[in-house]
Parts: C-alpha cells; structure tokens; sequence
C-alpha cells in the first residue's frame, strides 16, 4: 500500500501540469460565443491552442448573426462574445456588455459591389441604382444611409432591398439587385467572380469607418473573474504574432472556416486584417480608433451608428451615449500592456 501511494503521487505531479496552466491554478471555463465572419485571431488562437497558454478552456458557439447571439447574451449563455455592429442592439435593449478591444475595422472590407450593366463606377453614381441591397440593422445599412447623405438624395430614396451580402451573387445573377453595400469577405468574393467593388467605405464613412468589430463580455463575468479580460488579450497578442511569423496560418484558418478559397482568403486578410486598429490606437485619445475618450472613437462611433439606425427604422430609439460610454472599459488593456516587458 506504501508502495502504491508512492506511485499515485509520482503520477499525480506528471499530470499536474495538464490540468493546471501557466497562470497558476485550473483553466479559467467559460462560454466563448461569435457571429460566423472573418475573425482571423480568433480562428488561429483555436488552431494554435493559445487560449490554453493562456489559462483559458472555452467552449465556443458559432451563430450565423446577431440576433441569435443576442439572445444568449442576454440568457447568460455566453459569458464572452465577438461581433461587430450588434453589440448596437445588446445596448439598446439594456443587454449588458462591456468591450474590451477592437479585433477588426470592418469598414476596410466593407464596399459599395455593383452588377457590370449598372452603369455605376462609383458610390457618386448610386443615384442610377434600380435596386440595392443592404441587411437592415447592419453595418451596410449605416454606410448606404451615409452615401445618401454625402449625395444630398437621402436614404428614404433609395429602394433597398434587405438582403445580407451572403446572398449577392444570386441577387445579381436573377437582377433582383444592381448594387449592393457588401462586407467581408463576400465582397472580396463577389469582386473576383465579375461583381467589381467600385468604392470602398473609407470613401463616404468618418474616419475609421462606422462598423467596429469587438470583443465583449458580461460585466457580471468580469466582475467575478477579472482575469479574463488580460488573458483574452494575451491570446490576441499571440495570434498577432503568430500570424506575423506566418501569415499562411491565417489564410488557412479561415479558408477553413468561411469555405474561401486560398486567393479569397489572403485578399480578406490584406484587405481586413492588415489593417486592424493596434493596442496603441485603442488607447490614444485622438485616434477613431480610441476606447479611451468619451467624445470620439469607438463612443462616437456607436452614438452616430445608433442614430442612423434610428433613421433607417432599424432601431426603435437611438441608444444614449452615457449607455454607450458605459460599455466601453480600455482598463484591461492598460493593464495587460503595462504588464508586457519593455523592449
């Protein structure tokens, strides 16, 4: 029995490191929730196993779009979550959320795609459209609503046809639409099957665009682990630099994932994910990028999306800008860089 109790302690301190992690103690379980897009970091961090690195064991649920996603949120089925303009509804019906950090500037692959016969070459030309399509409540919506501002038609002008850009290529090839507002990475996509993009929303947006992605969490999550906010960003830093090493592990992932093809994915990812906001801008007041100011940045960016999304009906009210201020915390990410070593 001496002999035995012996080994079960051998085997004990060989299995300890499995079930416990570098942070100390056993991985932190939690419910990891996100829209089906093009979140590249998130995919390798899977791929790689960096949230294991990190003391994290999540288990993740894909919803195909915001509304489903909403509703685990506000279930308490998710305890951490990534999507983009959404999080505009979460607040708007009293979901509590608070962001942590950008993943994306979805702006950057978000574009105006119009059929070959339109005659239309750019967004100046829109007035010609027959027929164009825009998801209601999306970050296409806001940005045709814009072009209808900057060409002083408005956007009740227009005849929008509330269609999500996964199925553009169908509503072009029936003529049910001549143009359309298309993110990432249909329209990549559409632009290599003939469906050309002709302006991209950095043409008619605000600086930084109006379609933020982020990653959020329940504050009653947070508040009982803490932790959690340092740790996700740990494993964004080292998708980042894992990507940065090899930019083949984030084509490959989501190749995978969104079925692209390998040119598909690798336009996305330079178009995209090259160009998302740094930890430095999230925390500089003065860029449209900061989660530190209360009048410019991420708020502003919400408090004008939320208006649009008043205007266009998508929204039954626009959502106070002491809310959105309120969902913004950059406190986790002074934190995780101030823990990083100088170089």
């Amino acid at each position: 029995m001496k002999r035995l109790a012996q080994l079960l302690a051998v085997l004990l301190t060989l299995i300890m490191p499995v079930v416990t992690n570098a942070q100390g103690g056993a991985p932190l379980e939690f419910n990891y929730g996100y829209t089906t897009a093009d979140h590249v970091n998130l995919y390798v961090a899977q791929d790689l196993g960096l949230f294991e690195k990190a003391g994290l064991k999540p288990k993740f649920f894909t919803f195909p779009s915001g509304a489903p996603l909403l509703a685990a949120i506000k279930s308490e089925s998710v305890d951490v979550v990534t999507a983009g303009l959404g999080f505009a509804f979460a607040l708007g019906q009293k979901i509590p959320i608070t962001m942590l950090y950008w993943n994306s500037n979805d702006s950057t692959g978000e574009g105006l795609v119009v059929d070959s016969k339109s005659g239309i070459a750019s967004w100046r030309d829109l007035g010609k459209a027959k027929k164009i399509g825009a998801a209601s409540g999306t970050c296409a919506q806001v940005a045709l609503y814009l072009i209808g501002e900057k060409l002083g038609i408005g956007y009740s002008k227009f005849d929008v046809v509330n269609i999500p850009a996964p199925l553009f290529r169908n509503s072009f090839l029936s003529s049910s639409i001549d143009a359309g507002i298309a993110w990432s990475p249909y329209s990549v996509m559409l632009d290599t099957e003939g469906f050309k993009v002709v302006s991209w929303d950095s043409e008619y947006t605000p600086p930084g665009g109006l379609c933020p992605r982020t990653t959020a969490a329940r504050p009653a999550f947070l508040k009982a682990h803490p932790e959690i906010g340092v740790r996700l960003l740990q494993v964004d830093a080292m998708a980042s630099e894992a990507v940065a090493k090899n930019p083949q592990v984030a084509i490959d992932a989501i190749a995978k994932r969104l079925q692209l093809t390998p040119a598909v994915a690798k336009a996305t990812i330079d178009r995209v994910y090259m160009q998302r906001p740094t930890y430095a801008q999230m925390l500089d007041p003065a860029s449209p990028y900061s989660m530190t100011t209360k009048d410019g940045g991420l708020a502003a960016k919400y408090v004008l999306a939320t208006k649009i999304l008043f205007e266009t009906k998508s929204i039954p009210e626009p959502v106070p800008a002491s809310v959105i201020q309120d969902a913004i915390d950059p406190t986790y990410l002074k934190q995780f860089l101030a823990s990083k070593p100088a170089k």
